[in-house]
């Protein structure tokens, strides 16, 4: 029990103190599972929403960093760039196959 209440007040305290932050993870980890699941299953709806989550995570990250840098802005930079590149060569992909 008292893990979890370790990671709960960590989950709290994250949202608060760093919102864009922590909404940008939240995208991510969900593009993740949409992504996972559109791996076992062959809807496109799951591969469209995971990479549409991509992109607005990606934008939302290059726009914070932009407006305020952060210690490691390269590499952050760096990393939201690629995903975005990645995201959007899955889009180009997924319009090739309708």
């Amino acid at each position: 029990m008292r893990f979890w209440h370790f990671w709960l007040n960590s989950f709290i305290l994250s949202s608060q103190y760093n919102p864009p932050r922590f909404v940008e993870l939240l995208m991510l980890t969900v593009a993740i599972a949409m992504l996972g699941i559109a791996t076992l299953s062959p809807d496109r709806p799951y591969m469209i929403l995971g990479l549409s989550l991509v992109v607005g995570a990606s934008i939302s990250i290059l726009v914070r960093e932009a407006i305020a840098p952060s210690p490691q802005t390269r590499i952050t930079q760096l990393t939201a760039l690629i995903l975005l590149f990645i995201s959007l060569y899955g889009f180009a992909d997924l319009l090739q196959t309708l």
